[in-house]
């Protein structure tokens, strides 16, 4: 079997083979980093992280990991502006009235750009703030006239007011802002903090890590070598890349990934950046298409020295020069989420094959799908925008994981409470076989080498050998295409149910030796899909902290054995002398105690009872989820009950109501009755239909059935 991979180049799956046998060179998109990685970074680089692992473990490839980090970006260079005019506003403890002054012109400018927003999204998040804003004005307003402390309502206003008072001090002072830490310190909180983020999901580390402001210098020089080459040129202190050149040559072609896009103007404007789209800046171009390598910079903005005067680089530039520093003329492989496609990588590709003049700057790209929340797209304004941290407030990083294994990596995924049970379920089912396999081999031979071990083989043992060979082959085929983790999984899952039926058929009878090799070989794939931490040759790590060991396991089993076998012996004891308050205590030890230190102790017939450990609080968990069952399982009995006993009081009711009556409550239906309570109107003051009179009388007869058996009963109670 080949390994194919899709390459959005060709759009198709082909064989992978890179161009130095069993080494890849690799390069990632990174973060552009102002602000909390949020679960669309998370999408990207943990299926990164997958294909990796299972390149390198699975493969056996020696891959050579590049990934940028984008410290210059328009977007940082506005944020870290703001930020910085907003803290020394703060700072200067402005005086009430002044505050309040501007606020409402803060407020005034939001009102206008609100006016002319387009973006529904964009209009949503503007009438928030506004909201927020025009509260927090009125909740002074009100203090100073009860004439209340102001310091708390001022802060409150300062506090709320913060985004839409950023943004206007930014348009009245932000060409002031010249000193180049202030844009560098931003970036680098936030490069940390992604760091973070990436390390509680084990994301593994790059090889390298490329800063743009650290290849500035590298940055000039590429862009003197396409200039140089015609394909490239200035204009006002800023440098433009001539697409129309460059595609008319032999050997080169622009837009490869999206040829569907060229000359969509929206997306190439997003491309240049917010502070980078003006009037003037697209007369200077030749093309409409055409797109900065060099921006010549503004008051308010980063610059470094060049040919052309001082400036910064394009976004597109970044890549290519810093993946180009590292990884040469021609890489195996470059990643990033779906969205980049173009503008960004489609530029990124025509200035690399212009600098090194060829056609083939990356050999295989791979794209990650959309990320959904609830089937939309994820939003600050639909309030389901959710930061990696939110994320991991809910669910674990194994959870997260298994959640992204579970669906195809350049597929849509949609992050939802559905599919986060059902990675959580998957994780279960993972360490309830771990446990059980444990448990198996602790109730073994205590020697592995002891003739006991090794059973002869039945018809049980010849089927589970062949659903693992048949699993090992079906997984190998699964990740050589497109390494289909999806597919992985439901075989793992599948192979896990046959050894589980088969467990609970044999119980200790079981072929220790050959669920063992399943269980590790289970084990061992799921190191690789790095699901399963450490170097554990059998399931989970177990949480060691104080005990200093690294198999927690090894150090407390005895003792839980021997605390079992104990219990085991007195509960015995105490059957016979029926002491109910020992069994009590023994079955207090199991569900209170044992839990709380992260032992789940299973009480079995015929069997020891079986001891695995589990995290405490999935314990206490499945503790406070059994009372909830037995609580709404109570409720549920309580409310049948009394919805008989309503129903029964009903019957007896109406037991009670002579005919003659029947319907004369009914007055929404009739006006009239007859001597015998027969309706003969109805509410509208019309004669009752022949046809509904013969339904009415049948029941008025089944009435009187019913109560002359009342009466006559209650006369025999009477005589009694």
């Amino acid at each position: 079997m080949e390994l194919k991979l899709y390459n959005s180049l060709t759009r198709k799956k082909e064989v992978f083979t890179p161009q130095n046998g069993m080494n890849i060179t690799w390069y990632s998109c990174g973060p552009t980093v102002y602000d909390a990685s949020h679960m669309g970074h998370a999408r990207s680089y943990m299926s990164f992280d997958i294909l990796r692992r299972v390149l390198s473990g699975y493969f056996g490839y020696d891959i050579t990991y590049v990934m940028n980090i984008t410290d210059i970006d328009d977007k940082i260079i506005k944020r870290a502006r703001q930020n910085y005019l907003y803290q020394k506003y703060a700072a200067e403890m402005r005086d009430l009235d002044t505050l309040q002054t501007d606020v409402k012109d803060s407020v005034d400018r939001l009102s206008k750009q609100m006016q002319a927003t387009t973006d529904p999204d964009k209009k949503v998040m503007q009438e928030k703030a506004l909201v927020k804003v025009t509260a927090a004005l009125k909740n002074l307003t009100e203090t100073i006239q009860l004439g209340h402390e102001l310091s708390e309502a001022k802060s409150f206003l300062l506090t709320e007011a913060k985004d839409v008072l950023s943004d206007w001090l930014d348009s009245k002072f932000g060409k002031d802002v010249t000193d180049n830490a202030i844009f560098a310190s931003l970036p680098r909180h936030w490069e940390e903090e992604f760091y973070k983020d990436m390390a509680a999901l084990n994301v593994l580390p790059a090889d390298v890590i490329t800063r743009v402001s650290e290849y500035v210098p590298e940055i000039v020089d590429y862009i003197v070598r396409i200039i140089d080459r015609g394909l490239a040129y200035e204009a006002n202190g800023s440098v433009y890349f001539d697409v129309a050149k460059f595609d008319s040559q032999k050997n080169h072609r622009y837009a490869k990934l999206v040829p569907e896009a060229y000359g969509d103007s929206k997306a190439l404007q997003e491309g240049e950046g917010d502070l980078s789209v003006s009037e003037d800046r697209l007369s200077e171009k030749k093309s409409p298409n055409d797109f900065a390598l060099w921006k010549t910079s503004k008051s308010g903005e980063p610059s470094w020295d060049s040919p052309w005067g001082k400036g910064r680089p394009g976004w597109h530039i970044e890549c290519s020069v810093m993946a180009s520093a590292i990884l040469g003329s021609s890489m195996d492989i470059h990643t990033g989420g779906v969205d980049l496609k173009f503008p960004h990588h489609d530029n990124e590709m025509a200035q690399s094959e212009a600098y090194y003049d060829n056609d083939q700057w990356v050999r295989y790209f791979l794209h990650t799908g959309h990320l959904t929340i609830q089937g939309c797209k994820m939003s600050k304004s639909l309030k389901n925008f959710i930061t990696i941290q939110d994320a991991l407030s809910r669910n674990s990083s194994r959870e997260l994981r298994i959640f992204f294994l579970l669906h195809q990596w350049k597929e849509t995924l949609d992050y939802s409470d559905t599919a986060m049970e059902e990675a959580s379920s998957y994780e279960k089912m993972l360490r309830e076989f771990f446990l059980n396999v444990k448990d198996l081999l602790r109730n073994g031979p205590s020697s592995s080498t002891a003739p006991e071990n090794f059973q002869k083989w039945s018809k049980d043992e010849e089927e589970i050998n062949n659903r693992f060979v048949e699993t090992k082959q079906r997984v190998r085929e699964a990740l050589c295409d497109n390494i289909d983790t999806k597919t992985s999984l439901d075989a793992i899952k599948s192979l896990i149910s046959t050894c589980n039926k088969y467990l609970a058929q044999l119980k200790q009878s079981a072929n220790r030796v050959l669920i063992k090799s399943i269980a590790e070989y289970i084990t061992q794939l799921f190191q690789i899909f790095g699901v399963i931490e450490g170097k554990e040759k059998l399931g989970f790590p177990s949480d060691s902290s104080g005990l200093g060991t690294a198999n927690v396991e090894e150090a407390v089993m005895p003792i839980l054995g021997a605390l079992a076998d104990f219990r085991e012996e007195v509960r015995k004891e105490a059957r016979q002398l029926q002491a109910t308050r020992v069994l009590e205590l023994c079955d207090q030890i199991r569900d209170d105690v044992l839990p709380n230190l992260g032992v789940r102790l299973e009480d079995r017939e015929n069997q020891p009872p079986a001891l695995k450990l589990v995290p405490r609080d999935e314990l206490l968990k499945e503790k406070e989820d059994k009372r909830l069952a037995e609580e709404a399982k109570k409720a549920e009995k309580e409310r049948k009950k009394a919805e008989l006993a309503a129903k029964e009081a009903e019957k007896e009711a109406k037991r009670r109501v002579p005919p003659t009556e029947l319907f004369k409550s009914e007055t929404d239906k009739y006006s009239a009755f007859d001597e015998r309570g027969m309706p003969t109107l109805d509410n509208e003051g019309k004669e009752v239909s022949k046809g509904q009179l013969k339904k009415l009388e049948k029941q008025w007869q089944a009435q009187e059935k019913i109560y002359n058996a009342y009466l006559l009963e209650s006369a025999s109670k009477n005589e009694n």
